[in-house]
């Protein structure tokens, strides 16, 4: 059976039985916790947790996730996958134990020919948590299991929870027994590669409390209903469907395994264990790769986009490692995109974009691998020239951490070069690394925000927004909250801090912040009885996508729970704002029209007279390109054209070609906002100008990368715009003035002052470091005999760089001869720097003296640090009164050598 027809069987089943079909969350979702989606039931933890009540009582769903914790070992389990799908039921108050169990069970058990899986039930086994005696007995009504396949489990494997304070509670696993050629007898408890894990189901009844681990917290008590999450892995279960040894080699996975083997010298499951680990981990990271790229990450050095790299890097590697020397990378997206699409479509339809990401950071990493084959040709040449046979976990580590040199390529290139290389040393400090990782992500890792105050609001009273079509709404006062509490009455004189509060309206004309715009600000005011009442809000926020809160400071009267109230926006921030969405819009459709479709969305920012935007692209923009933009942009304004919004269903508007953020989750019910036609077509809950000619100029002020496959744009519009280019025409007008030229000319007058000034620092330069080389020529012939080395230690004139020192060393040292020598020379350099360097040549190495070793009192003594190599060292301190002293403890811990 094909994973799609197990995911549409699992759909079928559950909506049959009345349960709501949900689409998959894309893998990033705003929470604190969450690097990316990990589980079926996050997009559904507003209603577990109480926040917001859940419109449906039961639903079903197949769910992106991915979990990247222990990446390394992916490969080497055959069950563990960094993407999975995972297909889950739901119940929100509805069925409990027994109908979830007896959910389960049926599709499991079913016939093939009856919409089932037809898994034999004499092989299927439970677990379930220590003393729930109810589910033992329900498996046994339900399902006739008995208890000798039924194991009773602890917390850590039969609890569950979301690692933080919320809802918990027991659990019971489903197991499939693989038979004997997989492993021993016994069940769960003795072997989980023959008896895999396919479902788990979750009795989510209790609320826990602070905990320090997985197993140890506290259980505050019953939750106000009982509710069901189950998770069943499709992958696992499409593993025993296709009677296949492992998750790597089923329908959506092996056709990337067939591909690398049909390049690759070494083939797949010729009994090469390590080889065999290499091949699942081409395809399983190149489907987790393709599917974050999907979702809208790209390649970078923290975060989402630094694993995104990692696992680019390590297809790369494990396909180098397997021989493979050519680009793969397009190749392996392509056979994604087959496998994938029929049950992911945005996988085709955004494959152009997906697959130009991935083949860019190949190209990338490949030339990190060239620079990383030269690093490692220093240090194995350091290592052999002090006599060592060992490549020490100190040079693994950086050549791994800070270059992304494989570690396994290190390993073989050791081998080659004659040398072996400190694992236990390297391993020590990636342990050290991770465990700093872990908590740091402990420390980031938070309990969601408290929202119950708002319970009551959310679930009855969603604000009306009004702001579309007025800037001035009558409105009537929900709720007011302090601090989190809420209150009946507030007012001026009331003991709060700040006299800040939150005011919750039916009805609103301010924009709460979204889609990249910043909330509007204005006024709230009182009518009647109450109108000397007045706040000025300063922010307004949205709660479950439904409820408006209002930011304010109280400046006069008392503000009363149930009263009428003038909501206003300041009609100017509001002109500005819209200005600044709107030219957000338009200098999107600009990008795509100079750099074509592939320059799409990542991110946007704007606020009255301002607009950032954000893109994928790879490589800095030219000037040209820059040029074409900031023209097409203001052709449109100029053009005047209607802006035009309407509502419609999400995918009649795909089909129009509207525009959507990636990992942006849209309602069935979207608005769309047209700008002349077919130039910008985009979905958007906005604000805009009514027509594009209100946008005024737009000027670019600058473009810049924010990360490995992302760039910035960032833009004046309106007045603002304007009072930019006054700035930059009375600052072009002052130099005319200065340089006694016309404007025109200014360019060229200072293009020819720059040249000369270049010219006359470089007479400098020529002129210092002649002088230099003269002392240098002096300094050898003032060489001190300290015991049995010939010693130049000296202060060298002030302004010199640390490159300056480097060729004098090197000057030096080659006058020396090849008697034992070290040369170091120090100077106070700019900026208050006081550059070092020590040199050591081959003699003097043989009696035991390290440049390395000797730099480090010269740093000591002037405030600074230095490191480098045996034969040449360098740093930089900050202390010049230090340098006398520098020099004279080199020149006792030579002579004590």
């Amino acid at each position: 059976m094909q994973t799609h027809e197990i995911r549409k069987r699992f759909l079928d089943h559950f909506v049959k039985a009345g349960h709501t079909e949900v689409p998959s969350a894309s893998v990033i979702l705003d929470d604190p916790n969450l690097l990316f989606v990990n589980a079926g039931m996050v997009q559904f933890v507003p209603y577990f947790l109480g926040q917001r009540t859940p419109p449906w009582d039961r639903a079903v769903s197949v769910q992106k996730c991915i979990r990247t914790p222990d990446i390394d070992e992916v490969g080497i389990t055959t069950r563990h996958n960094t993407f999975f799908q995972m297909a889950g039921n739901f119940s929100f108050g509805d069925y409990f134990k027994k109908g979830a169990i007896e959910f389960a069970w049926t599709l499991l058990t079913n016939p093939q020919d009856q919409g089932g899986y037809g898994f034999d039930p004499e092989r299927i086994w439970a677990t379930v948590y220590l003393d729930d005696d109810e589910a033992i007995s329900l498996w046994q009504e339900v399902a006739g299991l008995p208890l000798e396949r039924i194991q009773r489990r602890g917390m850590a494997d039969n609890y569950w929870s979301m690692g933080i304070p919320g809802p918990c509670g027991p659990s019971s696993e489903i197991y499939y027994d693989r038979g004997p050629e997989y492993g021993i007898d016994g069940g769960p408890e003795a072997n989980e590669d023959r008896y895999i894990e396919i479902w788990n189901l979750v009795f989510m009844q209790n609320e826990r409390g602070e905990g320090t681990s997985k197993s140890d917290f506290e259980i505050l008590g019953p939750l106000p209903r009982k509710n069901i999450d189950t998770g069943m892995g499709v992958e696992r279960v499409a593993c025993l469907l296709q009677d296949v040894d492992n998750v790597y080699e089923t329908d959506l996975l092996r056709p990337a395994i067939d591909l690398v083997a049909g390049i690759a010298p070494r083939g797949y499951g010729r009994g090469n264990h390590s080889d065999d680990v290499r091949y699942r981990i081409i395809a399983d990271h190149s489907r987790t790769a393709a599917i974050i790229i999907g979702d809208g990450v790209s390649p970078g050095n923290e975060g989402r986009g630094y694993v995104l790299r990692r696992l680019l890097r390590r297809i790369i590697r494990a396909a180098k490692l397997l021989g493979v020397e050519q680009p793969i990378m397009a190749e392996l997206m392509v056979t994604v995109r087959d496998a994938m699409s029929p049950s992911y479509p945005e996988l085709g339809r955004d494959f152009d974009r997906i697959q130009r990401i991935a083949v860019a950071e190949e190209t990338a990493f490949n030339r990190t691998l060239a620079s990383g084959s030269r690093l490692f040709d220093d240090a194995a040449r350091t290592t052999k020239s002090s006599g060592a046979t060992v490549l020490s976990g100190t040079d693994a580590f950086t050549l791994h951490d800070t270059y992304g040199f494989p570690f396994e390529l290190t390993l073989e290139m050791a081998a080659e070069a004659g040398l072996s290389v400190d694992e236990e040393g390297f391993r020590g400090l990636m342990a050290e690394q991770r465990q700093r990782a872990k908590a740091d992500a402990a420390a980031r890792k938070q309990a969601h925000t408290d929202l119950t105050a708002y319970r009551d609001l959310v679930d009855t009273h969603p604000t009306q927004f009004t702001g579309f079509d007025e800037l001035t709404t009558e409105a009537r006062i929900l709720g007011i909250f302090v601090d989190g509490r809420r209150v009946p009455v507030v007012g001026h004189d009331t003991a709060t801090a700040q006299h800040r509060i939150e005011l919750v309206l039916d009805r609103s004309p301010f924009y709460a912040e979204s889609g990249g715009q910043i909330a509007d600000e204005g006024t709230i005011t009182g009518t009647g009885a109450s109108q000397t009442a007045k706040a000025a809000v300063s922010d307004v926020q949205k709660i479950a996508k439904t409820l408006w809160v209002h930011r304010a400071t109280v400046e006069s009267g008392e503000f009363v729970e149930g009263d009428t109230v003038v909501a206003a926006v300041d009609p100017r921030w509001r002109h500005g704002a819209t200005q600044g969405h709107s030219g957000t819009h338009m200098v999107h459709a600009a990008l795509r029209q100079v750099l074509g479709p592939n320059a799409v969305q990542a991110g946007s920012l704007n606020r009255p007279g301002y607009l950032r935007f954000d893109f994928n692209w790879q490589g800095a923009l030219n000037d040209d390109q820059r040029s074409q933009i900031e023209e097409v942009t203001n052709q449109a304004v100029e053009a005047d054209f209607e802006v035009h919004s309407f509502t419609t269903d999400l995918e009649k508007a795909k089909s129009m070609g509207a525009m959507a953020l990636f990992g942006e989750a849209y309602p069935d019910e979207v608005r769309v906002v047209e700008i002349g036609g077919p130039f910008s077509l985009e979905l958007c809950g906005g604000t805009h100008v009514r027509n594009s000619a209100q946008i005024g100029p737009v000027t670019i002020l600058g473009e810049s990368s924010v990360g490995s496959g992302v760039r910035r744009v960032e833009a004046y519009v309106g007045l603002d715009s304007f009072r930019h280019l006054a700035k930059e025409r009375a600052l072009m007008a002052g130099l005319a003035s200065t340089l006694k030229v016309p404007s025109e000319e200014v360019p060229a007058r200072v293009a020819g002052l720059v040249e000369r000034l270049r010219a006359a620092e470089k007479e400098l330069d020529r002129m210092r470091l002649a002088n230099a080389r003269a002392a240098a020529v002096n300094a050898v012939a003032g060489a001190e005999q300290v015991g049995k080395v010939r010693l130049v230690a000296q202060r060298m004139a002030g302004g010199m760089s640390a490159g300056d020192l480097r060729t004098l060393v090197g000057d030096i040292r080659g006058k020396l001869g090849s008697e034992p020598a070290v040369v170091a020379l120090i100077a106070e350099g700019e900026n208050d720097s006081v550059p070092f360097v020590v040199a050591v040549n081959a003699a003097a190495q043989d009696l035991g003296l390290r440049a390395n070793e000797l730099v480090k009192p010269f740093g000591a003594a002037v405030n600074g640090r230095g490191g480098g190599k045996a034969d040449l060292a360098q740093g930089s301190g900050k202390g010049a009164a230090g340098i006398d002293a520098a020099l004279a403890a080199l020149r006792a811990e030579i002579d004590r050598s």
